[in-house]
């Protein structure tokens, strides 16, 4: 999947999960509760995806001043 796509497939499941969140507390439904564990799951595997896309798709640039940016701390010695 690209990025984009991605994306767009987390809103999704965002939207199903919430919906299904409102019904299980305010309504008392079990299935939707049900649903919202499953959608939960869905999730997850969707977010772990899309935060491996978008560090694939990060351009080199910006990871190598990253690198750059970190200095090491000095030592300091003792006399």
């Amino acid at each position: 999947m690209a990025l984009k796509q991605t994306a767009t497939h987390m809103m999704e499941l965002l939207e199903r999960v919430y919906e299904d969140l409102v019904k299980a507390v305010e309504k008392e439904n079990k299935a939707a509760a049900q649903r919202v564990r499953t959608g939960s799951i869905r999730l997850e595997k969707v977010a772990k995806l899309f935060r491996k896309e978008s560090v694939k798709e990060m351009p080199k640039k910006k990871r190598a001043s990253k690198a750059k940016a970190k200095k090491p701390v000095a030592k300091s010695r003792k006399k």
